[in-house]
């Protein structure tokens, strides 16, 4: 398998490669696969952080495919994690479909950084969809770990677009206090956008003390960052968006 030109970039970015194998699979939804490997050193030699994502490359008629996907549960003293698949038509997908344990698949470290704002924040609000619900659920682990330190409980308010029926079905690690709430997608995305922008205004939103964290499809990530930065003026530094995918 030939990478493209991005497999040259990261090269000289400073990458690391690394040789996953598969130890497993599981089912969560009809709409989403789980896949367990053995990191071939990967958490070792990169370290770890809430929302780590990696590169895998996917062979795509001889040519190197990649994709980015976040870590689910990873345990570095194991040297293992999982993933979560996304079962549309792809390339990605249709690998996930037949993949089985003992095969292998390249995998790339450049780029994943992230750390809450010191000191922590005084509500926590998270935008997101099933595709950025394993990063939702490491910043609530991290999150209560925080907690725990401090003695504190930080408050979550979550929103979570989605599109399939058994969507909500999937795991979120909510505590007692936190408000999760799924919203069907609707006129591609905009009903979505609409009521959280409602929902973020200066009567709940403390624009000096809170996190925004936005991770959904690509235009409503940017309205809903626009409405933060341009409507009710938060600081660039409060929020973490990024576009996870796009709609076609």
């Amino acid at each position: 398998m030939r990478r493209r030109w991005e497999g040259v970039v990261l090269k000289v970015m400073g990458a690391k490669d690394f040789r996953l194998e598969l130890t497993g699979r599981e089912e969560l939804t009809p709409d989403f696969l789980r896949i367990h490997v053995r990191d071939g050193g990967l958490l070792q030699a990169s370290g770890l952080h809430p929302t780590m994502w990696i590169r895998l490359w996917f062979d795509d008629a001889g040519k190197g495919h990649q994709r980015g996907y976040t870590l689910v549960d990873p345990d570095a003293a194991a040297g293992t994690f999982s993933i979560d698949f996304a079962m549309h038509d792809g390339v990605a997908a249709n690998w996930a479909r037949t993949a089985q344990p003992g095969d292998t698949i390249e995998a790339t470290v450049q780029g994943s950084s992230f750390a809450f704002p010191d000191p922590a924040p005084r509500r926590v609000w998270v935008v997101g969809d099933p595709a950025s619900l394993p990063a939702i659920n490491s910043l609530l682990d991290e999150l209560r770990i925080m907690d725990a330190a401090s003695g504190r409980q930080t408050p979550v308010t979550a929103w979570l677009e989605y599109q399939h029926d058994t969507d909500p079905s999937l795991e979120v690690r909510t505590d007692g206090s936190d408000v999760v709430s799924w919203i069907p997608r609707k006129r591609d995305g905009a009903a979505y956008v609409e009521e959280v922008c409602e929902a973020l205004n200066p009567e709940v939103v403390s624009t000096a003390e809170d996190f925004f964290w936005v991770a959904c499809e690509a235009s409503s990530t940017r309205a809903i960052v626009k409405h933060l930065r341009k409507v009710l003026g938060v600081d660039k530094l409060r929020i973490d968006a990024l576009g996870y995918w796009r709609a076609s």
